[in-house]
């Protein structure tokens, strides 16, 4: 049995054109996410965010294919709201003001108390420092903007204009986060090959 790729079956979310900007309704969607403030690159409340993310949504789904193997997925891509209280601060990338929203998709059948059981399985195993900020929450995303972007984090700028000046000729207007999708892996990946989905809610 093949497993479920969710980068392949929700394709319009995941794949979206790297040529020109896309308008998409995202559906509400479960995740799990921790939440916290700082330079993603520097910050020790990021990294530990990130390892409690994943050493949850690993427990999850080897707990799900032990017990029907037919659910047995891809643990699919590290995701990040991105704001600041001062939105100057996020335009200029004065990164240590920047909020942020870790998180990782989770298919509808993770229910709350499978969550609840794989953050105790985690806890006894390695309990990750971030492990008692994580939550499972359903997000409703809605109408946005998006295109895939490849390079350096750092560089994104030029296309986040881009994305925010196809609303304003479109006659939306931004609101809600900035919201990246990190389709590659930055340990594995040379910086020019990186892959990101750019998204930002409009209305």
């Amino acid at each position: 049995m093949a497993k479920v790729d969710f980068k392949k079956q929700l394709k319009h979310l995941y794949q979206p054109s790297a040529k020109e900007v896309s308008v998409v309704d995202v559906p509400e969607m479960s995740f799990l996410m921790v939440d916290g403030q700082g330079d993603p690159n520097t910050s020790q409340e990021y990294q530990e965010a990130i390892e409690a993310l994943y050493a949850v949504a690993y427990q999850l789904k080897f707990t799900i294919r032990g017990r029907d193997p037919e659910l047995d997925f891809v643990v699919p891509p590290l995701e990040g709201l991105w704001w600041a209280e001062n939105m100057e601060a996020f335009t200029k990338g004065e990164k240590d003001a920047w909020q942020w929203t870790a998180m990782i998709y989770q298919p509808d059948y993770v229910t709350k108390e499978l969550f609840e059981e794989a953050v105790q399985q985690v806890r006894e195993k390695k309990n990750p420092s971030a492990l008692p900020l994580l939550r499972l929450e359903r997000n409703h995303e809605g109408l946005a903007v998006q295109i895939l972007y490849f390079g350096p984090y750092a560089d994104e700028g030029p296309t986040i204009e881009k994305l925010h000046a196809f609303a304003r000729e479109q006659g939306y207007k931004l609101r809600g986060r900035h919201h990246e999708v990190y389709l590659s892996d930055p340990r594995r990946t040379a910086p020019e090959k990186l892959k990101t989905v750019i998204r930002q809610p409009v209305e």
